[in-house]
């Protein structure tokens, strides 16, 4: 285990990067700041600024009650949802990519995306509420993650390649069953519900809702942070890892989890949001280089960055919010093939 330690600065950092380790924490702040005048409702920067500090300071108010409410109950809860999902899409595709050491991994690879589509179309069927969608979204991302696990580890062959398949096949499944409810949904109520969450979008984000998906977001997020560097030792192959003391089994099975929570419990509050899991991890490759000591961090800054200017152009482009699944392919499709053709051999 010493030695997979000492392997891990070995790899190098891109050019430049004493710099990104000040600008890349200040995109998100930037964005955050910049969020919140944003909107049908207008507030200017000076009047957001005295809202803000008097919560702090004994400022005597000046502004309608409802300008306070906009920024407290409605942008920032938004605003905070938007950067945990798009932090926790990237670090979960940051982490696939690196344990399954293919680019074109992202979070749903194993069925978790498609296991929450499923219990969301169930719950929006069956009229439970937005906590029960929620709830059952959630808890179909584990259980579909949960089957593909248990379906690869009968198959005593190619550990990797059967994971992907089974989640492929899971996934297939959880895909037909979301299908069939959509066919069976009454057309005039149901089914406009279920295909607007599929889209994704963060309109019906209330401050109970940041706080449900916080935890387990946290829970997962913590343990891939703190492991990053074996992500390093994992990425070289199956049998160094292991000639370099790395348990194999047990890292990928940790990865599995924290990933699949985190995915699991962005998707059960702002629907399905493709894309991010897969560009983010590269830009953030490029920007500081294959090492996950750097590359995981980056990765949570860039992709809370990303998906909240995303958010801010669903809100303002036209009169009408425009999903967020939509804007994510629309930028994400583009920005991949630039990838794919001026990529380097390699890409770690």
């Amino acid at each position: 285990m010493a030695l997979a330690r000492k392997t891990s600065p070995d790899i190098p950092l891109a050019r430049g990067y004493r710099w990104r380790e000040i600008a890349l924490p200040a995109l998100p702040l930037l964005v955050f700041l910049l969020s919140f005048p944003l909107g049908r409702y207008a507030i200017s920067p000076g009047q957001l600024l005295t809202i803000l500090a008097a919560k702090v300071f004994p400022i005597e108010p000046t502004w309608p009650a409802t300008m306070e409410t906009v920024v407290f109950q409605v942008r920032l809860p938004r605003i905070i949802a938007a950067m945990l999902v798009g932090a926790s899409l990237a670090t979960a595709g940051a982490a696939y990519q690196g344990m399954f050491k293919n680019p074109l991994v992202s979070p749903d690879i194993l069925g978790a995306s498609a296991g929450a589509g499923f219990g969301a179309a169930l719950a929006i069927y069956f009229s439970l509420g937005v906590v029960g969608i929620q709830v059952s979204s959630f808890l179909f991302g584990l259980l579909a993650v949960g089957l593909t696990w248990t379906l690869s580890s009968r198959i005593r062959r190619d550990p990797i390649l059967i994971l992907v398949l089974a989640g492929i096949l899971i996934g297939t499944l959880f895909s037909s069953g979301t299908s069939l409810i959509k066919y069976v949904a009454d057309p005039y109520d149901k089914l406009p519900a279920i295909t607007f969450w599929l889209m994704g979008s963060l309109a019906a984000i209330a401050p109970r809702d940041v706080w449900t998906a916080l935890v387990p977001i946290l829970v997962g997020t913590l343990p891939l942070y703190l492991l990053r560097w074996r992500l390093n030792v994992l990425s070289l192959g199956e049998e160094e890892a292991r000639s370099l003391g790395l348990d194999t089994g047990r890292l990928r099975l940790i990865v599995i989890l924290c990933s699949t929570l985190i995915t699991a419990a962005s998707v059960a509050i702002s629907g399905m949001i493709g894309w991010v899991g897969l560009i983010i991890p590269h830009l953030a490759r490029m920007l500081v280089g294959p090492n996950y000591r750097e590359l995981l961090p980056a990765a949570i800054l860039i992709g809370s960055a990303y998906l909240l200017l995303v958010d801010d152009l669903a809100r303002v482009l036209t009169s009408v919010e425009i999903p967020l699944g939509i804007l994510t392919s629309i930028i994400g499709a583009p920005f991949f093939l630039y990838l794919l053709l001026n990529a380097r051999r390699g890409w770690v």
